[in-house]
This record gives structure tokens, C-alpha cells and sequence, in this order.
């Protein structure tokens, strides 16, 4: 039984292939939230799933590193935080120690239908 919440897609695999294929789509320069990616994977409550889905991805071609914790700090990264901290530089983000400064501006939005950016809206 699934708890309340939990990713239930109802085919095994099916939660980890949408996640990761939300990640892929993350343009370099940007990131979502773990939070982010578990609604677009179809399981809004199931960012916890998430992060372990990117603890365990391995992937070289999967951007794991673009994807961050709520209000912009940077979670984990399978205990290497240096190295998240170096790739997002890379693509020019500035991050302190512990969190993506300007978060709001460097928060990837995707519109569904058409796998684009939009910028995110203030409220």
C-alpha cells in the first residue's frame, strides 16, 4: 500500500523515468526544485522521492546537479556539495556556500505543452 501522497504512478520505474526526463530538460545556467521536478514528473507532493531518485542517478548525461532544495539551497549531492557548487558556477550561477544566490531569477519554470522556459511570475 502507498502511503497518502507518496509517487504512485502505478508502473514500476515509470516515477524515476519522468523525473529524469524532467531533469534533462533543465537548461544549463538554471535549476528546479526538487519540489519542481516531483510536479512535473506527475507526483506533486514527492520531492522527497525525488532527491533519491538524484542520490542514486549516476547518469552523466542526467543535470542532477541543477536540481536544488526549496528557496534555493543547493540539498545534496551525494555528499560532494563542492563539486554542485563548482558545475553550477560553471554555467554561471553565483552560489555561496550553502544556496543559489538570486534563486528566483535562476529558477527554471517549463511550460508543459511545449518543454520551454518561462520566466517565473512574482506574486
Amino acid at each position: 500500500m502507498t502511503r497518502p501522497g507518496a509517487a504512485d504512478t502505478g508502473e514500476p520505474g515509470l516515477f524515476r523515468r519522468r523525473v529524469l526526463a524532467a531533469v534533462r530538460r533543465i537548461p544549463a545556467g538554471r535549476v528546479a526544485t526538487y519540489g519542481d521536478i516531483a510536479e512535473l514528473a506527475g507526483s506533486p507532493r514527492a520531492a522527497r522521492a525525488v532527491g533519491n531518485i538524484m542520490k542514486g542517478c549516476g547518469d552523466p548525461g542526467t543535470p542532477c546537479h541543477r536540481v536544488i532544495s526549496a528557496g534555493g539551497a543547493l540539498g545534496g549531492y551525494g555528499g560532494n556539495l563542492q563539486l554542485k557548487r563548482e558545475l553550477l558556477r560553471r554555467e554561471g550561477l553565483d552560489v555561496g556556500m550553502s544556496r543559489v544566490r538570486g534563486f528566483a531569477a535562476a529558477r527554471w519554470t517549463p511550460t508543459r505543452a511545449s518543454g520551454s522556459s518561462r520566466a517565473p511570475q512574482r506574486r
